[in-house]
């Protein structure tokens, strides 16, 4: 079953061609990261109207790369949330019409499900149930799947997410948006043990998170340096502020993982590229005798191919939407797939 895939929930526009929800036929994205990196994040409006410039194009161009023609496709599957709701729209409804051109079923998916469906096309061999972690610039979640389609919200950030605030951290250490990658380079240069940042605790929900304090304190400690002409070690501030991520990420997936009797553990999202996180989730992992799977970089980000894969098993469990779905800024991933 070949499904063509829309991603457009943030800055990427995506397109993609999955064939059985394993295999990537085709990818083509088209990011958006040096224009927005002139204002230091992403600007929502600029966001849409990129889309709408390039996904007619793209669209095309996966076709061309998976060698499909449009009368082959069997589905077409469209992130529908959660994301920037401008954003969404565009990619949303230019899936509408597809699917409407070509009289096929339309498959809604949820961002999330699909950073978590990437795993599917990096690894043949995974299956649920697992215990994924989904930490990228919009969302940091614990999530209990238990089959492809039926997904337990664990715990959650209660404010920023992980790479949002690794986002603020590079801006404030003069570091180029997007944070991630120059974070991950800059802590390499140094051990840390430097300066004590926090770790936030939630009494009583033990799987909740909170990095809005994090945050502040990187920016109060960069900003106390430069009013104060005292000198800033931005690579051990780098190295520590990514170590605090870590603390507040992998106990917790483990004690989650734990806590449902899972021994598999999957790490999704635009976060999992880092080199630090992805080295602790190992250690933990094989302390608790569980098996980790991390997609490689290629597929961390956002991507169609990740949509086109959970559109597959989407499908299988009966999933459709009609011309009336709509797009949503925010939506659980335990939700059902379709309003």
């Amino acid at each position: 079953m070949k499904i063509l895939a829309f991603e457009s929930s943030c800055d990427e526009t995506a397109v993609a061609v999955v064939e059985d929800g394993r295999r990537i036929l085709s990818d083509a994205v088209a990011s958006q990261a040096d224009m927005h990196a002139l204002y230091g994040g992403v600007v929502p409006e600029i966001a849409s109207r990129k889309h709408v410039e390039c996904i007619a194009a793209l669209c095309d161009r996966a076709l061309a790369d998976a060698g499909v023609a449009k009368g082959d496709v069997d589905a077409v599957a469209a992130t529908y949330a959660p994301g920037l709701i401008g954003a969404v729209l565009v990619g949303l409804n230019f899936a509408k019409s597809v699917a409407y051109a070509l009289r096929v079923p339309l498959i809604p998916v949820h961002h999330i499900r699909g950073h978590i469906a990437a795993n599917y096309l990096a690894f043949p061999e995974l299956e649920p149930p697992f215990l994924a972690l989904c930490a990228s610039g919009g969302n940091t979640l614990l999530v209990d799947v238990a089959d492809y389609t039926d997904f337990r919200l664990l715990g959650a950030t209660r404010d920023d997410a992980a790479g949002e605030c690794f986002d603020k951290a590079a801006r404030v250490l003069g570091l180029p948006y997007p944070g991630g990658k120059p974070m991950d380079e800059l802590a390499r240069q140094s051990e840390g043990g430097v300066y004590e940042l926090p770790r936030a605790r939630i009494e009583g929900h033990e799987l909740d998170m909170s990095f809005s304090g994090l945050k502040t304190a990187v920016v109060n400690i960069a900003h106390n340096a430069e009013q104060t002409g005292a000198p800033l070690d931005r690579a051990a501030l780098a190295r520590d502020f990514t170590r605090a991520v870590s603390d507040e990420l992998v106990p917790r997936t483990l004690l989650a993982a734990q806590r449902r009797g899972r021994r598999v553990i999957v790490a999704a999202g635009g976060v999992a590229a880092n080199s630090f996180l992805r080295a602790d989730l190992q250690k933990a992992c094989d302390g608790a005798g569980c098996r980790l799977y991390v997609p490689p970089l290629s597929l961390c980000g956002d991507n169609g191919a990740m949509i086109g894969a959970q559109g597959y098993y989407e499908y299988l469990a009966g999933v459709r939407a009609d011309w009336s779905l709509n797009a949503y800024a925010t939506r659980e991933i335990d939700e059902p797939a379709a309003p």
